[in-house]
């Protein structure tokens, strides 16, 4: 999709995730018409707008609000035509101890971006989403499923608009604010590192790899496709080992909602899933506008068998010791040694 010319507004900007999106579009269409940053923490938009100015980069903008005021995003979204959906809470315990806050970003927020979106002519959303929301065990998780739940039926709510909501499932980025890499970094100069489950495994991903993805969907969706990226693994152990060889591993316990391999497809899923080259795509089972065949046939792709599914722990990739050195510095720290 040529984003040349058009109006993009980005939910949580401020993250890792979107300070990544706002770099690629500003490098990848310079002629981008407008690109609005949504987020409610004013520190670090000032601290984003250093890096992308508006003197230097005309284009953008940068609109302090919260998700959850259906107003204020809305007002936001006038004249919009496209909307990156990354704003979330995400972390697990917090969201354990604080549910009902959780529930009023992840949930409400979700519907107040789909009401915006088809009464300010917005022509496509896609919603970031995690692995945590497949056959979820946490109150993040949940609302995640919830959240991709409203976004796949509201493809079937959007009339005659030239509209679609789409969503990207993909698992642990590498190098994000509260990933383990960046923890056990900081913890190595103490001598132990802590370990939640000696048999725990992960996804990972790279944030160049979850932009791509989003432009995937931007490019390809239908509307109600939940697009799922073939991602390498990584055990727990193996990341502990990589950052501090020489340090102690010790098993502390899962915390509170934690599982020990997460999932990307389930096996309920599984009927509605097509394989491509390099993604697995589940179809809408409730969207009346087109079929999983036709998917298949327009992408070239197949059917995943029955009671097929994608988790961590019986993933086909998995990331080396000295691989996932590498992935450290070059996403997370370029001077890292062991």
């Amino acid at each position: 999709m040529d984003l040349n010319g058009k109006n993009i507004l980005i939910t949580g900007g401020t993250g890792s995730f979107g300070k990544k999106f706002v770099e690629t579009i500003l490098r990848d269409y310079p002629d981008v018409k407008r690109l609005v940053v949504y987020s409610r923490d004013e520190l670090k938009q000032f601290e984003m707008a250093q890096k992308f100015s508006m003197s230097k980069y005309p284009a953008m903008r940068y609109f302090i609000g919260d998700i959850r005021d259906g107003d204020r995003f809305r007002r936001a979204c006038e004249g919009i035509d496209v909307i990156i959906h990354a704003a979330a809470l995400k972390q697990v315990p917090a969201a354990e101890y604080n549910p009902l806050e959780c529930i009023k970003t992840n949930i409400l927020g979700a519907q107040n971006v789909i009401d915006a979106a088809m009464d300010c002519g917005v022509k496509k959303v896609v919603a970031l989403s995690t692995d945590k929301a497949a056959a979820p065990i946490n109150l993040y998780g949940a609302t995640k499923l919830c959240s991709d739940k409203l976004f796949v039926a509201a493809n079937n709510m959007r009339g005659h608009r030239e509209l679609t909501f789409s969503v990207v499932r993909y698992g642990n980025v590498i190098g994000s604010r509260g990933s383990v890499m960046p923890f056990f970094m900081n913890k190595r100069k103490d001598g132990v590192l802590p370990i939640t489950h000696a048999d725990m495994t992960r996804f990972n991903i790279s944030l160049d790899d979850g932009v791509k993805l989003v432009m995937y969907a931007l490019e390809n969706a239908w509307g109600g496709e939940i697009f799922v990226p073939k991602i390498p693994s990584y055990r727990i152990t193996d990341v502990a080992t990589a950052i501090g060889p020489k340090c102690e591993q010790k098993i502390v316990g899962i915390r509170p909602g934690e599982k020990i391999h997460e999932e990307m497809i389930t096996t309920a899923d599984s009927l509605n899933t097509v394989e491509l080259d390099n993604y697995y795509v589940i179809c809408p089972s409730n969207v009346i506008f087109w079929t999983k065949e036709q998917f298949c046939k327009e992408f070239n792709g197949k059917s995943v068998p029955a009671g097929f599914s994608y988790n961590s722990g019986e993933n086909e990739e998995w990331l080396t010791v000295e691989q996932l050195r590498e992935q450290i510095r070059e996403h997370v720290d370029s001077s890292f040694t062991v």
